[in-house]
Formats: structure tokens, C-alpha cells, sequence
């Protein structure tokens, strides 16, 4: 596991993100930042692709295309950042994702939430990570096949988490 041990206090949101797609870009392809959608929060996303087949080494998945998207918002007005982290497969339109927000207070600070297309099917409390936010990168992404394989599914659909 990497520490970082960098002042939060100090981070710029331009230089975060491109350092986020800078790591992510060792196990994903056509990485790139990308300044969000006005529906969207925060400033930027890190995208990047991947083969779940071969990201999960389970050779029967169901599917040969998905994208990661990381997004972080600095300054809350809370002590900590807010961030997005979703898997998603367009095939299948599911969506897996950490969201460490203020949409589901009583879930806590970080809930995990399951979409079909637009609609969230389940939502669960999930761990809060007080660090850096490239330390929140590294310990989600080594969560992130558990997570996804934990997607239960009823007549072709995502029915929540097992």
C-alpha cells in the first residue's frame, strides 16, 4: 500500500486529477481528465477503460467493456473532499460507485451505490477513508473487483448487493 502523507490543505484540484490519471493509467486505457457536465459536481473527472475480463481475471464476465470515472471536490465545508468513484458498463448499463458526498446523511459520510442506467437500486453505508485523496484512489481500487462482483442480478437487471 502507498501512503501519501501530502497536506490536503494544499490541493489544487487541476494538478490533483491529473496526478489521479497518472496512476490510474497503469491498469487502464484511454485515460484522460475531463471537466464535468453542469449536472455533474465537482470540476473534473479522471475516465479511463478497461476489459472487466481481464481487470477481474474472470474470463466469463459478461462483459468486455467498462469505465472508471474518479472525481474529486476540494474546499466542502466539510473537513474532508467529496468524490465520485464509479465502474461502469454501458453494456449493461450498471453502475458501481463510492460516493462520499452529502445526498445520503444517513448512510454516513460514504455510502456505495448500485445504478441501473439512472436509477439507484441499493444503496450501503460504506467505510470512510480520512486521507489523502490519492490514498482514497489506491484503497478504492483495491476494493473495486469485490465491489463489482458483489452486484447481484435479477432477470438481467442489477438487484443490489449481495
Amino acid at each position: 500500500m502507498v501512503v501519501f502523507l501530502a497536506n490536503r490543505a494544499n490541493l489544487q484540484s487541476k494538478r490533483l486529477h491529473d496526478r489521479i490519471r497518472n496512476r490510474i493509467s497503469a491498469e487502464f486505457d484511454d485515460v484522460h481528465r475531463r471537466r464535468t457536465e453542469p449536472r455533474e459536481a465537482g470540476p473534473y473527472r479522471v475516465v479511463g477503460t478497461v476489459n472487466p475480463q481481464q481487470f477481474l481475471d474472470e474470463k466469463t464476465y459478461p462483459t468486455t467493456i467498462a469505465r472508471i470515472e474518479v472525481g474529486f471536490q476540494l474546499q466542502t465545508g466539510e473537513p474532508y473532499e467529496y468524490y465520485w468513484f464509479n465502474w461502469i458498463e454501458p453494456e449493461r448499463q450498471l453502475l458501481v460507485g463510492w460516493h462520499q458526498d452529502d445526498t445520503h446523511d444517513d448512510l454516513g459520510p460514504v455510502h456505495l451505490q448500485v445504478s441501473d442506467s439512472a436509477t439507484a437500486v441499493d444503496h450501503q453505508p460504506a467505510d470512510f477513508i480520512d486521507s489523502h485523496p490519492l490514498d482514497v484512489v489506491e484503497q478504492r481500487l483495491e476494493s473495486l473487483p469485490d465491489a463489482v462482483t458483489a452486484v447481484k442480478w435479477n432477470d438481467e437487471r442489477p438487484a443490489g448487493l449481495r
